[in-house]
């Protein structure tokens, strides 16, 4: 008829969690009972896809207790943030530039501009295997705009050079 809340008191048994709660007392023959809970389980990173809960009732009236078992599966949910900058934030370049032909030096090539990101898991869960694609125009109108001169990770992050990486071994 009406919503109660319950009172529920977790503790450890035999190794485990167990949340103990009162339905009530006395409860008159045939009374049905709904509860709805909602549980909060931490350290679900290497458990699969799904969570098991033994559940037990029990009744002074009764000799042994009901048993069910109730599978939940498990999604896990983390929020990530890709954050970039250049460094220079601006650049001009000049109306007309000549590259150094046959030059080993960045600088006779055109003006360095360093691009940093930075890719962050804000939680609740951790992640693997996450793939982050760049994609950089290096031409414009068939010439070169920006020459990719190298690639640098840190963090135990593995990436796969882009085609074209310093084809000119600058």
């Amino acid at each position: 008829q009406g919503q109660e809340k319950l009172s529920c008191n977790p503790r450890k048994e035999n190794g485990s969690q167990v949340v103990l709660c009162e339905l009530g007392n006395p409860m008159k023959a045939g009374a049905r009972v709904t509860v709805d809970m909602e549980l909060s389980v931490s350290g679900l990173e290497d458990v699969g896809d799904t969570i098991t809960f033994q559940l037990q009732l029990w009744s002074k009236n009764s000799p042994s207790p009901a048993n069910a078992s109730v599978t939940v599966p498990v999604e896990a949910q983390a929020e990530m943030e890709l954050r970039g900058t250049s460094l220079p934030a601006t650049t001009v370049l000049p109306a007309s530039w000549h590259r150094a032909e046959g030059s080993r030096r960045p600088e006779d090539h055109g003006i360095k501009v360093e691009h940093v990101y930075q890719l962050h898991n804000k939680g609740p869960s951790t992640v693997s295997g996450v793939t982050l694609r760049l994609t950089v125009p290096s031409q414009l109108g068939g010439r070169i705009l920006l020459y990719l001169l190298e690639l640098d990770t840190e963090g135990g992050v593995s990436c796969t050079d882009p085609p074209g990486l310093n084809a000119e071994q600058v």
